[in-house]
């Protein structure tokens, strides 16, 4: 695989990384600001990149905008939806707007009232409770209110295709936060002073944020292969990218967060620091889809 971005991609990856930045929360505060909000939800309905799978993006560019909005913590529902769009565009009829249904919960569930559930190849549809946040405050989720319905089904192939998007795309929303939680670190670091000096000056807390880089450079190749792989690759050997990739990141993921509290210090364990919602964010897209070390073929310590 040819590992560059093409330009198409980069121009996507810049405007989704523009869009997090401008209207991602950039305070625990901004997460309950209701103007903030709608413009976040208008702009993300206006660029359409919801349905990208039905407007034939690849899984490369699926993980990129999920991999920007866990960056800057995007509090607008993407993933279910673009999981959904990605069912729907092999279904006969439209369902009309959803999001998916995991382990028995919809996420991104915010201004939905549908969700589509895959159950082997079948695609089953349910209706919805009201959305609200869950332990991922950058999330939201919503109870299933009704009887799942099959409304149609997947070939065998399209089915796991689909679950090796499903992994390929929450192991880029962790890359994502791993790489907000570095980069709040790092900010952090350089205007911390101790002693007269910038703590980021100082080895033991230069050599802990120089680790974490080091890991996520190894995330985004990871999830570059997986997410190149659902489209490329025969549907077992997605699978097997995106399980490997899911594993790596979520572990990249927990330690770089947990390394952002510990470079915070003190204040890094108080609400108003925003290091313990990318925490939250990486510990519940673990949670989103397990995987066990035990359905990879080869030794990952």
């Amino acid at each position: 695989m040819d590992v560059r971005l093409t330009t198409e991609q980069q121009q996507l990856r810049d405007a989704a990384a523009k869009l997090a930045d401008d209207l991602g929360p950039g305070s625990v505060a901004e997460l309950d600001d209701e103007s903030r909000i709608a413009r976040l939800d208008k702009q993300i309905g206006a660029t359409g990149w919801r349905s990208l799978r039905s407007d034939e993006a690849s899984g490369v560019e699926v993980a990129i905008v999920v991999e920007e909005f866990g960056r800057g913590l995007v509090d607008a529902p993407f993933l279910g939806p673009v999981l959904a769009d990605d069912l729907i565009r092999h279904l006969d009829a439209d369902p009309g707007p959803a999001t998916v249904i995991i382990d028995g919960k919809a996420i991104d569930a915010r201004g939905y009232h549908r969700a589509l559930l895959l159950r082997d190849s079948a695609v089953l549809a349910a209706d919805l409770g009201v959305a609200q946040r869950g332990v991922d405050l950058s999330r939201s989720v919503a109870a299933v209110e009704s009887e799942p319905s099959v409304i149609g089904a997947l070939g065998d192939q399209a089915a796991a295709r689909w679950y090796a998007l499903a992994l390929a795309a929450t192991a880029a929303d962790l890359v994502g936060v791993s790489r907000g939680a570095l980069a709040l670190a790092a900010d952090y670091a350089k205007i911390r002073e101790q002693y007269g000096n910038a703590i980021g000056s100082y080895q033991a807390v230069a050599h802990l944020l120089a680790e974490s880089a080091a890991l996520i450079e190894g995330s985004v190749s990871i999830v570059r292969h997986a997410a190149w792989a659902v489209d490329e690759l025969a549907p077992a050997e997605a699978i097997r990218s995106a399980r490997i990739a899911k594993v790596y990141c979520a572990r990249t993921a927990r330690t770089v967060c947990e390394t952002s509290i510990q470079v915070h210090g003190g204040i890094g364990n108080t609400w108003e620091c925003l290091a313990h919602i990318y925490l939250r964010r990486a510990l519940t897209a673990t949670e989103l889809l397990p995987v066990k070390l035990e359905e990879i073929d080869f030794g990952l310590s």
